[in-house]
């Protein structure tokens, strides 16, 4: 009988994953464990979805629409245990809510990453509960930035960032991460029929509203009156406007009577400054438009078909 030759030494794990494979797994370690089950008693039944902690003390980010009618609210850890919650308060504008997980000892928490460093094209990681099944992974890219959609409060969710890692029921509130593990997107939406079009707010709106939320309860917002999306400023049209930036919020729709309309601003219209305040994207445009900004007048430098323009803009309390 012939001898039996060993059984080669298994390889280590640095070697058998790639580049790639190295990434999502140290993303996932990263900030998996910060990522939660969210379940959600009301008059409607019972709902869930997913949660991000971005403290040790137990806030945590979802979407409002997992929250919206909740009566009893409990968080799941990834390690399977539950943990009371409650409600301090939503933004159904953003589709964000903020919870408070009860838990008796700091949790493992994620850090809320830059959103408008984002690049279309990078690796984009989400991190939730689709289904019910627990700490589901599933990567991708960055599809688009600065996309719009229209919210179940009927305004539309501005500042999205579009990427085609998978999402299905459940994984709304959960994590959308770089490859450093970094919070870019609160997932938030799919397009029912459609492949690779997922949505989640990005981070530095949910900064934003993150902060409100804590402070009053609700976002206090002031308005323009418009909707706009983040478009590319060719270098030839900023030097025309005096500026370095290299992109703008590209006016796409006007309320009417609201103060852009009365201002004479159009749709077609690339917003480059807002008083004193480049304006980048959509993101920059939602940290102006504080509370404190109603009722004071504003000078705006836009571009109009290539030509630079200032109109004067008096802000209005956002309703609702």
């Amino acid at each position: 009988m012939p001898d039996t030759l060993p059984l080669p030494e298994p390889l280590p794990d640095a070697l058998l994953l790639d580049a790639y494979s190295r990434a999502v797994t140290a993303a996932v370690e990263r900030a998996g464990p910060a990522v939660l089950h969210v379940a959600v008693r009301g008059r409607r039944g019972h709902g869930a979805g997913s949660g991000v902690i971005v403290s040790p003390d137990g806030l945590v980010l979802t979407n409002a629409h997992v929250v919206a009618g909740a009566e009893a609210l409990q968080v799941t850890a990834a390690e399977g245990r539950p943990i009371p919650a409650r409600l301090l308060g939503a933004d159904r504008d953003t589709d964000l809510a903020l919870l408070r997980a009860e838990a008796p000892a700091a949790l493992a928490t994620a850090t809320l990453g830059d959103s408008a460093a984002l690049r279309v094209g990078q690796l984009a990681i989400a991190i939730g509960n689709p289904l019910g099944f627990s700490s589901t992974v599933t990567a991708g890219v960055v599809s688009a930035l600065g996309r719009s959609l229209a919210g179940r409060g009927g305004r539309p969710i501005e500042d999205l960032v579009q990427t085609d890692a998978a999402l299905n029921p459940g994984n709304s509130g959960g994590a959308l991460v770089d490859s450093a593990g970094r919070v870019i997107g609160i997932n938030t939406a799919i397009i029912a029929g459609a492949q690779g079009l997922c949505f989640a707010v990005a981070s530095n709106t949910a900064q934003l509203v993150l902060g409100e939320l804590v402070r009053f309860g609700r976002v206090r917002r002031a308005s323009l009156g418009l909707t706009g999306q983040r478009e590319a400023l060719p270098r030839r049209l900023a030097l025309a406007a005096g500026t370095e930036q290299e992109s703008g919020v590209l006016i796409t729709a006007i309320q009417p009577d609201g103060p852009a309309a009365r201002a004479g601003l159009a749709a077609g219209d690339l917003i480059l400054r807002i008083g004193a305040q480049p304006v980048t994207g959509v993101d920059a445009l939602l940290r102006w438009l504080t509370a404190e900004r109603v009722g004071e007048p504003v000078e705006l430098l836009i571009l109009r078909r290539g030509d630079p323009r200032r109109l004067r803009l008096v802000p209005a309390e956002r309703e609702g």
